[in-house]
């Protein structure tokens, strides 16, 4: 059974930071790449960032690049999502995701996963 199961949300005051994490488990981790994606309410979920199996290679959305930043510990089957500088727009719930597809843009995901909300006041 496969399991992707996020933490690390919560509320912060804007310029704030927070850490998500994610920890696979029911699959070969090192041959998923993994990502975040985000809901906000009333809006569509949308991509934030993306890593490669080996985490060589990352990939973001226009307006977080420069303040998050997308690891892995292949070792943990962990992928995590430093989150710095975080401003209201960034409220939404958080979703991890994984992809056989090894580009890092998660365009089309085999799993996702809970999500973790993570709310930012002005």
């Amino acid at each position: 059974q496969v399991q992707l199961v996020a933490s690390g949300g919560g509320l912060v005051q804007a310029g704030g930071s927070l850490r998500l994490s994610c920890v696979a488990s029911g699959i070969t981790f090192t041959t998923y790449a993994m990502g975040w994606f985000r809901q906000a309410p009333g809006k569509e979920r949308e991509f934030v960032a993306g890593i490669t199996w080996s985490g060589r290679s990352t990939h973001y959305t226009d307006s977080v690049k420069g303040r998050f930043t997308i690891s892995r510990d292949n070792a943990k089957n962990t992928v995590f999502l430093q989150m710095n500088s975080l401003k209201p727009e960034d409220t939404a719930v958080y979703f991890c995701a994984a992809d056989t597809y090894n580009n890092g843009r998660l365009s089309s995901p085999n799993y996702w996963g809970q999500g973790t909300q993570v709310t930012v006041s002005s």
